[in-house]
């Protein structure tokens, strides 16, 4: 493509940090250099490891005491934030930047808050179903996330949407169709990348953070029954978050050199989540890995039934128990759904290039 332009990243959040949203900024920063365009990451002003080297990043000034790492409100967000509207007004002058991106819902807000344009929201989720997940909301977190969600993104001049069921819903809201667009994320499966040794010991994994939109609880009923039906398996948790676990072992992930480790055992992959809107990134790394995936349906949007995994009923910990252990007694079928996964994580990522029209058509 031969149209060119200055992007600035914006997440709100601490970065980098190996949790699903800054992972999907990451690559798409990656995606943005791959078709020509000049990239600026504007985050906060800290995080957890090494910056990527390859694109230039920008930070908002910090707030004293403000290191809070795990995703979700807290104390200082909205000051972090604030902070970041005038940092961002600075960096477009500066760097004469064409157009901004901004990764998830606070970016956005902070973008809307510049009054530059033009803006490309792309959403994580929907607020109708996150926020009833964090403490302090209560039953109204639905009704004001529902508000949230119809009046907020559609200020943005275009919204990229990671699967069918988020269009769907940001459609239902009154949003024109042709401002909406589906792209799943980017993900580069080539970290992922190993020769998969195969053993009579295979393994249950679940990776990632342990907050309550994860369905913590329905993972440790799993991990319980899966104790029961097959006493000798190795039940992990691959996790920043926990020390230790009653129902697993617990093996620490702080970085993406720890998870590639732990995903090159051959094993099952679980994930309970049943909140809808957000595309896992834990499932994409699964699939590069050649692991089969266990999947609740609201939240298996890269999982083919009987093919890549199993898709099971949101909440039914005894049927993805039971999908476990079917996997785990069958090396041949955990062969040939890893290798499936595999190349269907594959050709997901080659889907990323279909963000190069839309900036060209956001920008003309």
């Amino acid at each position: 493509m031969s149209f060119k332009c200055k992007i600035a990243l914006v997440g709100a959040f601490p970065y980098p940090v190996g949790q699903g949203s800054q992972v999907f900024l990451t690559e798409s920063a990656r995606v943005y250099q791959q078709l020509g365009h000049e990239v600026h990451v504007c985050v906060y002003g800290y995080g957890a490891g090494d910056d990527p080297k390859e694109f230039a990043i920008h930070r908002a000034p910090m707030v004293p005491f403000a290191r809070q790492i795990k995703a979700g409100p807290f104390w200082a967000k909205p000051l972090l934030d604030w902070r970041m509207v005038s940092f961002l007004k600075d960096v477009v002058k500066e760097h004469e930047i064409d157009m901004i991106d901004a990764h998830n819902y606070e970016a956005l807000l902070v973008a809307l808050a510049t009054g530059i344009r033009p803006i490309i929201y792309h959403a994580h989720n929907a607020m109708a179903d996150e926020l009833p997940h964090y403490g302090g909301f209560g039953m109204i977190g639905g009704a004001v996330g529902a508000a949230l969600d119809k009046h907020v993104p559609r200020r943005a001049d275009h919204v990229v949407a990671p699967h069918e069921r988020l269009w769907d819903y940001l459609v239902s809201k009154g949003w024109e169709d042709d401002r909406v667009s589906v792209i799943p994320p980017g993900i580069s499966p080539k970290p992922f990348r190993h020769e998969k040794v195969y053993s009579e010991s295979p393994c249950v994994i679940y990776s990632g953070n342990l907050d309550s939109y994860q369905n913590p609880e329905m993972l440790a009923d799993v991990m319980g029954r899966i104790g029961e039906l097959r006493p000798n398996v190795r039940r992990i948790v691959a996790t920043n978050d926990a020390g230790s676990l009653p129902y697993a072992e617990v093996v620490h992930t702080p970085d993406l050199d720890a998870l590639k480790q732990i995903l090159e055992e051959d094993a099952v992959f679980l994930c309970p989540r049943t909140s809808w809107s957000g595309y896992p990134i834990k499932l994409l790394n699964a699939m590069a890995a050649g692991l089969p995936v266990v999947a609740c349906a609201s939240s298996a949007h890269p999982v083919v039934d009987g093919e890549t995994g199993f898709v099971v009923e949101d909440g039914n910990a005894a049927q993805m128990a039971e999908r476990c252990a079917a996997l785990l007694d069958d090396q041949a079928l955990r062969r040939k759904m890893g290798a499936a996964a595999r190349l269907g994580s594959m050709e997901i990522y080659d889907q990323r290039v279909m963000i190069g029209p839309i900036i060209e058509q956001v920008l003309t």
